[in-house]
């Protein structure tokens, strides 16, 4: 269950001066795959989906309920920055610079919404949740988290740099802020779920069934000896979940080429991929049948 305080934002949002080109900036706040709407509805669905300790889905539930006020906040934002905008053609056409403006703004913030918000990035792409990440594995989600968090932080502190609005500034200084939190929180949920003890994830697979040959050897794939190996912490020594001993290989093919029978007869193809005339057709036959 959700409540709302009267339309209260989370934070104060205040515009001194509107920048539609600025507006157009901010969706990508709002609805690109660094944005709010995709870690609310990340955290929200992981913790609609949890299972274990409650605790991690109550952390999950209050956090994915902030999210929502801030796309709330950026909404408001939008929309400030469009106040005054040119709302026709010709009333830019009067002056280059308006016209230049509109020019660099989402028209459709003029045509379909009369200068409000859209759950679209700054190239007005729709969201469509292909970057929600919610796998009911605990320790798996957090990892996810910390990096939504990151990039989230990454894009917030570009755009704080994109405006001189003071009040544009002291809302992106927020979240911000907030960005800053949650990196650390998740980390620091992580950390309690066993952190790099816990790895490699899933914990509940036996190891001992992999395959012991490959499960820490970095792969290089250089073509001779000529291509510099990238050496590091991932190549030599004690692997990071303490459980192997990394090393390093140069890898050769381990596999044969694949010999792939002939085409059904059933599909649309060159006759030279049929089998040839006078051979049984089972071969296929069992083909179609996969």
């Amino acid at each position: 269950m959700f409540y709302h305080d009267g339309g209260k934002l989370q934070y104060p949002v205040r515009v001194e001066k509107p920048n539609p080109l600025f507006a157009k900036a901010l969706q990508q706040a709002i609805g690109g795959i660094e944005g709010e709407i995709r870690v609310a509805l990340q955290y929200l669905f992981q913790a609609w989906g949890a299972r274990g300790p409650s605790k991690y889905r109550d952390l999950l539930l209050e956090t994915g309920t902030e999210e929502l006020g801030h796309i709330e906040m950026l909404a408001t934002a939008v929309a400030l920055n469009l106040e005054g905008a040119p709302l026709e053609m010709e009333e830019a056409a009067k002056d280059p610079i308006v016209y230049a403006t509109l020019g660099g703004m989402n028209v459709r913030h003029v045509i379909s919404t009369c200068m409000a918000a859209m759950p679209v990035d700054s190239e007005g792409v729709p969201f469509n949740c292909s970057h929600v990440y919610a796998t009911g594995n605990p320790a798996a989600d957090m990892m996810a988290n910390v990096t939504a968090e990151s990039t989230g932080r990454m894009l917030a502190t570009q755009l704080y740099k994109m405006t001189d609005d003071p009040g544009m500034k002291d809302m992106l200084a927020y979240l911000v802020a907030r960005d800053t939190m949650h990196q650390n929180q998740w980390l620091a949920a992580w950390e309690e779920l066993g952190g790099k003890d816990a790895h490699p994830i899933p914990t509940s697979f036996p190891q001992e069934q992999e395959n012991q040959d490959v499960n820490y050897t970095f792969m290089v794939f250089g073509k001779d000896d000529s291509v510099p190996v990238p050496e590091g912490r991932w190549s030599d020594g004690e692997s990071v979940d303490g459980n192997g001993q990394f090393k390093t290989v140069r890898m050769r093919p381990l596999g044969e080429k694949p010999q792939l029978g002939p085409a059904s007869p059933k599909a649309a193809v060159q006759s030279v991929q049929l089998p040839p005339v006078g051979e049984p057709e089972a071969r296929s036959q069992r083909n179609d049948r996969g």
